[in-house]
């Protein structure tokens, strides 16, 4: 080999390992570059009860205060989404600012029976393996959802009621409370209204708003994290003067609650017996999952159409494994929230 091609040789070579090399470190820069680029999708949302909620009939001070306690709630779950927290931590979490709320009927501001006692309904559900818990009834159990969640992971059961509940909260340390724990003196009045117009049998009065709307009030909250996982659980103090231990929507799953990594993560309010009947959380799961509509499709499809030609009312929050969310309601105003992974923070309370 003469000289010239001694150089040649020598030059290819040299730029073919320059290649190699460029190539190789171009094939470790780019996922980190991507990784970058891509942020884990999460995001939250919350209810505090659909119904008869019009502007002209809240005070700005009252108004103010529904607003702070959604605030506070939904910023303490999406703290812990953002941190990679669970979708079920987060949910239960932030169900429990608003069950310590007096303002929302489910835990501390829990509605009255008929025969003034406070009997307490939740549930919750996890989306990565379809688990499930649910209590109902429950008399002295300060935070239901907590119960809920041990109930799921700690029984082999799905729903415990009554004195039963009670038995297994004391065995997983629980927090408990005497009854007395949740009398507050606005849902007396509201029990004492009730029981005057049903003893008037005054028609008028029977269906005045407030009254009408003692079935609402419920709380839930739905979350995806980062692991892509959803999670959705609902907690109530059911409907004012309610009789013979009823047990409303909040803790049937499928009606109330409802999570699937495939679909989305419902939590229901309104009219319990008709989203009983209308199995609301899961139809719109299954409507997604079979009928290939989009969340907000499937929501409008349910809340809007076939609940009200049952004869019932109310609405849902729900959250998708992308991230879309929907907060659909037939009813004058739904408390809500929504938090974004990028800490964008919506409120709403009207139509």
């Amino acid at each position: 080999m003469n000289y010239f091609s001694w150089i040649i040789v020598v030059l290819v070579i040299t730029g073919c390992a320059e290649q190699k090399q460029s190539t190789i470190a171009i094939e470790k820069n780019t996922p980190v570059l991507e990784q970058k680029d891509e942020l884990p999708t999460f995001g939250i949302a919350i209810h505090g009860g659909a119904g008869t909620i019009l502007k002209k009939n809240m005070s700005v001070e009252k108004e103010q205060a529904y607003r702070a306690v959604l605030e506070n709630a939904i910023r303490t779950g999406h703290k812990i989404l953002k941190s990679g927290g669970t979708s079920l931590e987060a949910v239960e979490k932030t169900i429990n600012i608003l069950e310590d709320s007096p303002l929302f009927n489910a835990g501390k501001g829990a509605v009255f029976t008929n025969n003034g006692t406070n009997e307490l309904d939740a549930s919750i559900m996890d989306g990565s393996n379809l688990n499930a818990g649910a209590v109902s009834g429950v008399t002295t159990i300060k935070n239901p959802i907590n119960l809920a969640k041990e109930v799921m992971l700690n029984s082999p059961h799905v729903m415990l009621s009554g004195t039963g509940a009670e038995v297994f909260a004391k065995q997983q340390n629980i927090e408990m409370v005497d009854p007395a724990y949740f009398y507050t003196e606005d849902r007396m009045k509201s029990l004492e209204k009730v029981k005057n117009a049903e003893l008037k049998k005054d028609k008028m009065a029977f269906y005045d708003e407030s009254i009408r709307n003692s079935k609402f009030g419920t709380v839930g909250c739905v979350a995806l994290d980062k692991n892509g996982n959803l999670a959705a659980g609902t907690s109530t103090g059911g409907m004012t003067n309610k009789k013979w231990n009823r047990i409303g929507d909040a803790p049937i799953i499928g009606a109330g609650t409802y999570a699937n990594n495939k679909t989305c993560a419902v939590s229901s309010t309104g009219w319990g017996e008709f989203f009983i009947r209308g199995v609301v959380a899961y139809d719109i799961s299954a409507m997604m999952e079979y009928k290939n509509l989009s969340l907000q499709e499937a929501a409008t499809e349910v809340i809007q159409k076939k609940v009200p030609q049952l004869g019932g009312s109310g609405g849902i929050i729900a959250i998708d494994h992308q991230g879309n969310v929907a907060m659909e309601f037939n009813t004058a105003g739904m408390y809500r929230a929504t938090m974004d992974s990028k800490g964008e923070l919506n409120i709403g309370i009207y139509k």
